[in-house]
């Protein structure tokens, strides 16, 4: 049976995107992205699912991070998973009685404007997921938590108000991360992370440029400071194609020398969402 691990406890985004890649699989919760990363490249689980990008709030630092450290793990599948953040606490609370509200940082800045117009004197708290700060609300007087509809039932909580994400249309993109990635489908993605010369101009367009003349669509482009200094960056792009296809392989070869660090990051099935 595949393990699969994610970030716990039960009742959180990252286990529905967990039972969407394998519901049949063996789960493992998880207290953090970056433990379901070296979760991975330690081999206690063969999959972690981990969240990597929120169409409010953009990229998941803590994710991304992860994934350039441990070059042994592997893009392997992408997920989308529909985010519904649900106002939680203890059955019987009133919004006038709320004074906390807890939840995973990514999950309270979704919220941001709700919380501002309906909860505007509430002191807002980080937990490590939001299953758990659902977990932590309901025993705790006066407090509230920004999670899923299962964390609140798992929990025995009453769901105060939902959809309270800024934007009712959120959604979360999900990485499904092993020890290699995945077989060409003819629909794929890549994804690669490097580094290139600061002190020179065109450098960076030098590198998209590569793309770009063997026509190959640039789907994401993010950057993540390298840790070496200021103005120093790993610049991560996705991209339309599988590392095998010989325009990507050709891309891929002159990205690399171009660049003063290059890391594949793997090519995957592309997610297409039902409608």
């Amino acid at each position: 049976m595949v393990r699969v691990g994610y970030l716990g406890p039960p009742g959180t985004f990252g286990e529905q995107a967990a039972l969407l890649f394998d519901p049949s699989a063996y789960f493992v919760s998880l207290p953090s992205h970056s433990a379901v990363v070296t979760a991975v490249t330690k081999g206690e689980v063969d999959v972690g699912v981990a969240a990597i990008e929120n169409s409010l709030e953009g990229a998941i630092g803590e994710t991304i991070d992860s994934l350039i450290q441990h070059e042994g793990v592997m893009i392997r599948h992408e997920l989308i998973l529909p985010v519904e953040q649900c106002l939680i606490a203890a059955t019987g609370t009133a919004m006038a009685e709320i004074e906390v509200v807890l939840s995973h940082p990514a999950a309270l800045a979704q919220c941001r404007n709700y919380l501002e117009t309906a909860l505007p004197r509430a002191r807002l708290e980080a937990a490590l997921s939001t299953a758990a700060a659902v977990a932590s609300a309901v025993h705790t007087p006066g407090t509230a938590a920004i999670g899923t509809a299962r964390a609140a039932a798992l929990n025995g909580a009453a769901i105060l108000e939902r959809a309270v994400q800024d934007v009712k249309h959120n959604k979360t993109r999900f990485l499904a991360l092993a020890s290699a990635d995945a077989g060409r489908t003819g629909d794929d993605k890549t994804s690669v992370a490097f580094t290139v010369a600061h002190d020179r101009p065109g450098t960076l367009i030098g590198v998209l440029g590569e793309l770009s003349e063997r026509e190959i669509n640039l789907t994401r482009i993010e950057s993540r400071p390298s840790r070496e200094d200021l103005g120093i960056y790993i610049f991560l792009i996705d991209f339309q194609g599988h590392r095998t296809d010989a325009s990507v392989s050709e891309a891929i070869a002159a990205v690399q020398a171009r660049s003063h660090y290059f890391r594949l990051l793997g090519s995957y099935p592309r997610f297409v969402e039902k409608t």
